[in-house]
């Protein structure tokens, strides 16, 4: 589904949805990812419209140029839109968990710059993902490897005080709740957390017992939608894939959570931006 088709989808469904109870919407700051806005305005201008579309606050990438870091901070405190937390974008080219010492130092300078990045916006949380099984890298050094390597981590982040969020992605590893829990309680470090992404794990798990599992372990949330049909996976509109929202969100106040959830879908513009918002906000009031 395209954003022209999720719009006039939506214009015509809208009535039709149940109304919100401000009473029940769990406590849960609405984010978006920075890659989601148009690109060809200025940072400024993307912040703003995403600030104006109703969002509370915003996941952005690591950003090398010290430039382009002032002008992301300047923009989010203009537009009132707080950077919750940053997107480590070095793991997957150069992930901890490689052989190559090259590649690892490579991957940490990544981390450093993130969590640098992200003690100059005022950001509580950097993502990582922290190996990748591959035919050159097993299970098992792909947990001991990454595990040497983010406890070298821990002094920095204690230092500025920014939380490694440990995020579950298709990546072969970390591939139930109960693994995710155990690979971070073996760091035995409140700066060690996780960052659970509700739609990773539809391909292979249910959310709501990934939830209700890591509990107070989880320190902040990606939200999307995921459909599995006839051999074929796709990322869906929110609403309309495969996940129970309802199930989600019994879980999350379960849990007691009350940290932000960042919605990583297809990027558009203004009016989609606000649809997306909307959609969040009804799974959030467990509509």
């Amino acid at each position: 589904m395209n954003r022209r088709t999720f719009l006039a989808a939506s214009a015509a469904t809208v009535l039709m949805r149940p109304q919100m109870n401000a009473a029940e919407k769990l406590p849960i700051k609405r984010a978006v990812e920075f890659e989601m806005l148009p690109p060809k305005v200025s940072i400024a201008d993307r912040l703003q419209m995403a600030r104006d579309a109703g969002f509370e606050e915003i996941e952005c990438p690591t950003m090398p140029d010290e430039h382009d870091a002032e002008e992301t901070k300047k923009a989010a405190e203009n537009s009132g839109l707080r950077i919750h937390s940053v997107m480590n974008m070095a793991h997957w080219d150069y992930p901890l968990s490689s052989a190559d010492p090259a590649v690892v130092a490579k991957s940490v300078e990544g981390m450093h710059t993130s969590l640098r990045n992200a003690h100059f916006w005022g950001a509580d949380t950097v993502l990582l993902v922290p190996a990748v099984v591959n035919p050159q890298t097993t299970y098992r050094e792909a947990w001991t490897r990454s595990q040497e390597q983010i406890r070298k981590l821990i002094p920095m982040a204690e230092e500025l005080k920014v939380i490694i969020g440990i995020e579950e992605v298709w990546n072969k590893f970390l591939l139930s709740p109960l693994e995710m829990a155990r690979y971070i309680d073996e760091f035995q470090s409140p700066w060690i957390r996780s960052y659970f992404d509700v739609g990773n794990v539809v391909f292979y798990g249910y959310p709501q017992d990934w939830i209700r599992t890591l509990g107070k372990r989880i320190i902040k949330l990606h939200i999307k939608d995921f459909k599995y049909e006839h051999d074929v996976t796709t990322w869906a509109p929110l609403r309309e894939g495969q996940i129970d929202w309802k199930e989600v969100y019994r879980a999350l106040g379960e849990i007691g959570y009350k940290g932000s959830a960042t919605v990583e879908l297809e990027g558009g513009d203004e009016a989609y931006l606000k649809e997306v918002n909307r959609r969040f906000e009804l799974i959030l009031s467990g509509a």
